[in-house]
């Protein structure tokens, strides 16, 4: 059953795919921890504060900030939405560019962390089928 992107019911089965998957997909070489603000929520009072911490290995998400981010990245519902499903570099930098992504902190991690993407094998393929299927438009 899709669910609103970034709502309490998707990020519950982010969380399920992510246990589902636990131990098929390998953990990232470099970790980080990332603030997100969201404008333009089609819900809520509108703004969402979440925190990512890939420090376990897999993608952590929870509401709120967290004192320890290493960096803070402020857009847009929709540009979220967009970055977040299609994982193109070429989007990404676009956004940056064109101001619609704001980053704050430590850029250079970011940028490393970035830099690790690589090919997706077929479990990483898989779950992103799986994330767009949950995913209402």
């Amino acid at each position: 059953m899709p669910h609103t992107f970034l709502s309490d019911e998707w990020i519950e089965a982010v969380v399920g795919l992510q246990t589902e998957y636990l131990g098929r997909i390998a953990a990232p070489e470099q970790s980080i921890v990332m603030n997100q603000v969201i404008n333009d929520v089609p819900f809520g009072t509108g703004t969402l504060y979440l925190h990512v911490d890939t420090r376990s290995g897999v993608a952590e998400v929870d509401h709120g900030h967290t004192d320890e981010a290493d960096v803070t990245i402020t857009t847009d519902y929709d540009t979220a939405k967009t970055l977040f499903m299609t994982s193109n570099p070429q989007e990404i930098m676009m956004a940056f560019m064109s101001g619609r992504v704001l980053i704050e902190g430590d850029m250079a991690k970011l940028l490393v962390v970035q830099g690790d993407t690589v090919e997706p094998d077929d479990a990483q393929r898989e779950v992103a089928e799986k994330l767009r299927s949950l995913t209402a438009d």
